[in-house]
């Protein structure tokens, strides 16, 4: 009877990489390095778009409730004009800066002290954009124009002439705080108004 001899396993020694086989491999390496800085390179662009588009965006909302601290201070104004025979008010912007020179003259109350019993609170003078320290300084973000004291609300005049109300500021932002949404729009503006019912109107732009 024949035994079969049992199988002999030949283990095949692994075949070593070959220099060009190593160079393959570096290759693809590489290549997915390239790839992976083009898409960074890719993120980064987008970024740069996209972080201006996002600060209009903030800022938009910024000018909004700017708008609304003026739209509000115009109606603490008309209720004063109304509870003062139809005057304007007798005020002066307080001084804010390091270089501020001080009025010889007797100083007059700010618009925040004047207009306190007619708004609720010290929020509406801030505009959320004053990022230099004005409304801390001076009570108020927004500058009165003082041309107005005294001067009977429904026939306003600048310098003896009549621009029509609907031309003459009342209050305005001290300072460009609204640049980020462009030049045109950098300052909002609180005009005066012909209408008795509605002495005040609000405009956002120069």
């Amino acid at each position: 009877m024949n035994t079969a001899s049992p199988s002999t396993v030949v283990s095949t020694p692994a075949t070593p990489r070959t220099p060009r086989a190593f160079r393959e491999a570096r290759a693809c390496a590489a290549f997915t390095l390239i790839e992976l800085l083009v898409v960074i390179g890719i993120i980064g662009i987008l970024a740069s778009l996209l972080f201006p588009a996002l600060s209009r965006a903030k800022e938009n909302g910024r000018v909004a409730k700017c708008l609304g601290n003026l739209h509000q201070i115009g109606i603490g104004l008309q209720l004063y004009v109304g509870d003062n025979e139809s005057r304007m008010p007798v005020m002066r912007d307080a001084t804010y800066g390091t270089n501020a020179v001080a009025s010889t003259n007797a100083p007059l109350p700010s618009p925040d002290v004047v207009l306190a019993r007619n708004l609720s609170g010290t929020n509406v003078w801030q505009c959320p954009s004053d990022r230099d320290g004005i409304f801390l300084q001076s009570g108020s973000s927004y500058a009165w124009n003082s041309l107005l004291n005294g001067q009977d609300a429904d026939h306003l005049k600048v310098f003896l002439l009549d621009p029509g109300q609907h031309n003459i500021p009342v209050f305005y932002d001290k300072e460009s705080f609204h640049k980020a949404v462009g030049v045109d729009k950098d300052v909002n503006f609180l005009y005066a108004d012909g209408h008795i019912r509605n002495l005040l109107e609000l405009g956002g732009t120069r």
